[in-house]
């Protein structure tokens, strides 16, 4: 259930039921926008109406999250962020208001690899809850459209 897209847009891909309530987890596919060739598979919870009754908390969703990311064609990285916090991917709520599951990219140039980082985000209360993923680039026919980062 996408509430608000980010840079890159997620395709719900599956939804697996687990218990009676409707408490489902879903698995998203994203693809990274300044990537071509890379996916992530995103997974999260989903609240059914029933556990949002029984236990309150209306408008949030939990904070977990996993993410793996692979090559699935061939690699060209455009413009992409080289500084150390990288840069957003994609971004979707799961609140009411302030709460986002934030999928980030940062270039790890000293291993050749892209690292993915799957968290929340909170105005306050931020959540130590996150998962991590990397896509190896050395040894594969990578095409940087700005040449590689030196």
């Amino acid at each position: 259930m996408t509430l608000a897209a980010g840079a890159a847009a997620a395709q719900e891909i599956g939804r697996v039921g687990v218990d009676w309530t409707g408490n489902d987890i879903v698995v998203e596919a994203i693809k990274d926008p300044k990537v071509d060739g890379v996916t992530c598979h995103v997974s999260y919870f989903d609240r059914s109406v029933i556990d949002r009754l029984k236990k309150g908390n209306w408008f949030e969703q939990p904070s977990d999250t996993a993410i793996s990311c692979h090559q699935t064609g061939p690699i060209t990285i455009g413009d992409i962020d080289l500084g150390r916090s990288g840069e957003e991917v994609f971004k979707q709520g799961i609140s009411l208001f302030w709460k986002k599951q934030v999928v980030n990219r940062i270039y790890d140039k000293a291993n050749d690899t892209l690292v993915y980082v799957s968290h929340s985000r909170q105005v306050q209360d931020g959540s130590a809850k996150m998962a991590l993923s990397t896509v190896p680039l050395y040894g594969e026919s990578v095409v940087w459209s700005k040449g590689k980062p030196k």
